[in-house]
């Protein structure tokens, strides 16, 4: 049970000379105090000068990102490299600006105990752009049980003249969406008080004059370096005796390679004997089998296509190589729109296009679908180029189904469907099934009918509860809740180093949560005009450009043109 082990297909790329790296390593050793007790005004000078960096280089970034994945940067399509590359690395750059000036605890719309004392806050909306913008959107942080809603421990610190030894981290950055290693980058540096090396994947490397251009004011003040490379390099890195910590996206295969040994015999030895290669502090986000759940209810025909386009989106954006791509769709056995709701979603995803396979090892991992899965449909021919979106109808919902236990990134989505017939013994055998049946603790969808949801909502937030999930979806992909930036990214708390699956640690969260959860993201069950994430968005190459230059600086006259870009859509 595992994701893929991206790290065996990876490109070769030139790689950052050794002495370049030690010699980076060597400046950032010397910075790593410095930093600690750099202010708060001149972090805050630093992250706005970012901000202007990002804007100046947005358009190049995307079009780089575009070229990459096969797509036209004027067509619709290149509106995902908008929202999930400057976009939301500009939203995450001003909420942290926006945190400091608040000394590192900002403030928050609400706070609340739940019955048995856990604390949860309003996280979104952030401000009355968010509200006006994201209509009937709400975004909550659960605090680990028994812990105090405390923010900002490192400004708390600082304000207190406590200045810790500083460390240097070091991110391995994911190849896939643009914004994942800038982003976990600001996370080390802002939140946890740490210099950092970001390694690009090598699927990725060509972004690296982009990040730095990007980060232009952290490199001038030698806390922030881009390297590139593949595993040697990597090797050589969380081996470095001046790295300090290490954090990780990509593959629990990787994490297991790095800190147990690449052998498998090794690995289980080691595992045993609790003997790792690597005794650094390791945080991670390694991915899942992402499952879409569908509770029954009095879906109209609009409804029904509605949700049809929603789980289409997930599954076709940046062509499903994303770690919280929909992968299963459940439905209860005896809902009797559930046939309706199927046929729909092809009809949906067959009306996408089909993307490029730029993902290293995409035609490999599907065609190991297609061997455990005759029966699995393809919408579109496949090609030496594409992997087509596909259907697997009738997947068993137990533990250890292959598609259940493994993550695809690739476009497939399995359909199955779980012993229920009402409401509420759904959302009983939802929670069961998510978290046994499927791989991972990272991210799942809870698809849920307005009527349904007032009718049952004691019964859904005792769900919400029980699912071991880092982050939820009510009614909204959990890509929404990443773009935010203000909830936690993350798998859900309590993986050991031995059984690593969806990773440890959270990254994001700009409210500077100390012991956060989970996140949790309400949506109304429609949106109008049609949401930016979904791919048959008709303007969302101008929206996402007039997002990101909106969410550098929020007024009027940018939210014209977000309004009329979002309204063509």
């Amino acid at each position: 049970m595992n994701s893929p082990n991206f790290s065996a297909d990876a490109p070769e790329v030139s790689p950052t000379p050794s002495e370049r790296v030690d010699t980076l390593l060597e400046r950032l050793a010397a910075r790593k105090d410095d930093w600690v007790r750099t202010p708060i005004e001149r972090r805050i000078r630093l992250l706005d000068r970012c901000i202007a960096c990002t804007q100046a280089v947005a358009k190049d970034w995307v079009r780089a990102a575009c070229r990459a994945k096969g797509l036209d940067p004027n067509e619709p399509r290149a509106g995902e490299e908008w929202l999930s590359g400057p976009l939301t690395t500009t939203r995450n750059l001003r909420l942290l600006a926006e945190a400091l000036a608040q000394g590192g605890r900002p403030q928050l719309s609400e706070m609340s105990q739940r019955r048995n004392g856990q604390w949860v806050a309003r996280v979104f909306p952030t401000s009355r752009w968010d509200r006006l913008l994201f209509r009937g959107f709400y975004g909550e942080v659960w605090i680990a049980p028994d812990r105090a809603p405390t923010q900002g421990r490192s400004y708390r610190m600082k304000a207190a003249d406590e200045f810790p030894t500083g460390h240097v981290a070091l991110v391995l950055g994911a190849g896939n969406v643009s914004s994942i290693g800038p982003m976990d980058a600001l996370y080390k540096l802002f939140v946890e008080n740490k210099v950092v090396i970001l390694k690009t994947s090598p699927v990725n490397a060509y972004l690296q004059p982009y990040w730095e251009a990007s980060f232009r004011p952290l490199i001038d003040e030698g806390v922030f370096y881009v390297i590139r490379g593949g595993a040697n390099v990597g090797r050589h890195l969380v081996q470095h005796e001046k790295v300090d910590t290490i954090h990780i996206t990509g593959s629990n295969q990787t994490h297991d390679a790095i800190l147990w040994g690449a052998d498998p015999k090794e690995q289980a030895r080691r595992k045993a004997a609790g003997e790792p290669l690597v005794d650094k502090p390791i945080s991670s986000e390694l991915g899942a089998v992402t499952p879409v759940l569908a509770v029954p209810g009095p879906w109209s025909d609009t409804d029904l296509a509605y949700q049809a386009r929603h789980v289409a989106a997930m599954v076709a954006n940046n062509a499903s190589f994303n770690c919280n791509a929909a992968q299963v769709l459940a439905v209860a056995e005896r809902w009797p729109q559930s046939e309706v709701f199927f046929k729909k979603v092809a009809q949906a995803l067959a009306a996408i296009p089909p993307r490029e396979a730029y993902y290293p090892g995409a035609q490999a991992r599907y065609a190991r679908f297609l061997e455990h899965y005759p029966q699995a449909v393809a919408l579109d021919p496949r090609s030496s180029s594409a992997t087509p979106w596909t259907l697997i109808p009738g997947v068993p919902a137990e533990p250890g189904e292959f598609a259940l236990a493994n993550e695809a990134f690739c476009g497939i989505l399995a359909q199955t469907r779980l012993p229920a017939s009402t409401p509420a013994s759904f959302l009983e055998a939802m929670v069961e099934f998510a978290n046994e049946a499927c791989w991972g603790t990272l991210s799942c969808v809870i698809l849920i009918h307005p009527k349904t949801q007032r009718a049952y909502a004691k019964k859904l937030d005792s769900a919400i509860e029980r699912l071991r999930y880092g982050n939820i979806g009510i009614n909204v992909w959990t890509g929404v809740s990443y773009g935010m930036t203000s909830p936690t990214w993350g798998a859900f708390p309590g993986h050991p180093l031995e059984d690593i699956r969806s990773g440890r640690g959270v990254v994001h969260n700009t409210f500077m949560f100390d012991h956060p959860e989970r996140s949790v993201v309400y949506a109304p069950f429609r949106v109008r005009p049609t949401p930016a994430w979904f791919a048959d968005h008709r303007t969302a190459h101008r929206l996402g450009e007039a997002l990101t230059r909106f969410e550098a600086k929020p007024g009027l006259l940018r939210l014209s043109a977000v309004l009329s870009a979002a309204l063509r859509g």
